[in-house]
Parts: C-alpha cells; structure tokens; sequence
C-alpha cells in the first residue's frame, strides 16, 4: 500500500507571483483563491491562505444568499454568484443585497 508524507497542515502555501500581489489581495488560483498573508514582489514566493472568512468585494445587480456558492471575478476583481469564466471562492457566510457592494466569504 502507498504511503503518505505529511508535508504541512495546508491552510497556508507558498505561493509564487508572476506579478506583484499586496497583503489581502485575491489571488486566483487554478480552481480556488487564497488570500495573500504578506506583500510577494513579482517573481517572489510567500504566503497565501486558503482558509477564513474575507469580506471581499462584490458585483452589484444580483443578490447572494448566505450559504451560496460565489466565485471571484478576476476581470473586475469582485465576488460574483456567477460560475462561468470565474474561479470558485467558497460560499458567503453573509447575505447581500442585489444593490450591496460587499460580501462575507467563507474560502472553500
């Protein structure tokens, strides 16, 4: 039977830029986002968090219930409900309103 190897809890990751990200920026991942935990200059590794819950910003025109699925629109650097061409965040922890500017995301 193969064997594993704890390497680390996995909350945190050493994430490499290609281009400069500041403390709590969204950083898109393949699938999910992180949040940047210190400034990374382009080309440096540090830290981003794949756990907690943000209060980042969100698209106006459309309401998002708490518990529902929402994805970071990199395009406009906010969180939407729309899946198509954005990268999952996790599920909001908070209720806004289609006219709110904000929303509690939960990382998923």
């Amino acid at each position: 039977m193969a064997k594993a190897v704890f390497v680390q809890k996995g909350d945190n990751i050493d994430f490499t830029a290609a281009d400069a990200v500041e403390y709590m920026d969204v950083v898109p991942l393949e699938d999910k986002v992180g949040i940047a935990l210190e400034d990374i200059p382009a080309g440096g590794t540090g830290t981003v968090t794949l756990t907690g819950a943000y209060i980042l910003p969100a698209a106006t025109g459309a309401a998002i219930k708490v518990g529902q699925k929402v994805y970071w629109d990199g395009t406009n650097s906010v969180i939407t409900g729309t899946a198509t061409n954005n990268t999952f965040a996790g599920h909001a922890i908070t209720a806004k309103a289609s006219a709110g500017t904000a929303v509690t995301v939960r990382l998923g």
